[in-house]
């Protein structure tokens, strides 16, 4: 990416960062359920709904990075574009292994 433009999430940052502190408020009434020593099942519950937002988010600004920056660099082709696929592979394989 040059630096004149911009990350392919841009025109949703908003959004992105309302759900990442929904997801922070999450954590913090988790770290609230293990002061309080709740049942394990109710946190692991709790963890299990926080693991899933945080996927969400990660396949959203995935999908949005292969619209934007994946396919500008494969319109532009070159060496960048296949860096920008490997790149997207091995984000790929991360969230996989996740």
């Amino acid at each position: 990416m040059t630096e004149h433009q911009h990350p392919g999430y841009a025109d949703r940052k908003a959004d992105h960062l309302k759900r990442l502190r929904r997801i922070e408020g999450q954590v913090r009434g988790l770290q609230r359920m293990v002061e309080e020593e709740q049942y394990c099942i109710d946190v692991l519950t709790q963890i299990s709904a926080a693991t899933k937002a945080l996927q969400s988010v990660a396949l959203g600004l995935l999908d949005e990075h292969l619209g934007h920056c994946v396919a500008d660099a494969i319109h532009h082709g070159g060496p960048e574009a296949d860096a920008k696929i490997r790149e997207a592979s091995d984000a790929i394989a991360r969230l996989v292994r996740s």
